[in-house]
């Protein structure tokens, strides 16, 4: 029991798993958040414009 405890990797696999996902969702989110004042900009003014201001 204790020797199959031991060889097992499938919870070293899940973390290795999460880490490289969050590594990937932390880029995303690096590359993507300098665009946010310009994306709301834009959306704020094609929202003027079809108010009519």
């Amino acid at each position: 029991m204790k020797n199959r405890f031991a060889t097992d990797r499938s919870g070293t696999t899940a973390i290795e798993y999460a880490v490289i996902a969050s590594l990937i969702a932390l880029a995303i989110f690096a590359a993507i958040a300098p665009i946010g004042p310009t994306l709301s900009n834009i959306f704020g003014g094609a929202s003027a414009g079809l108010e009519g201001n």
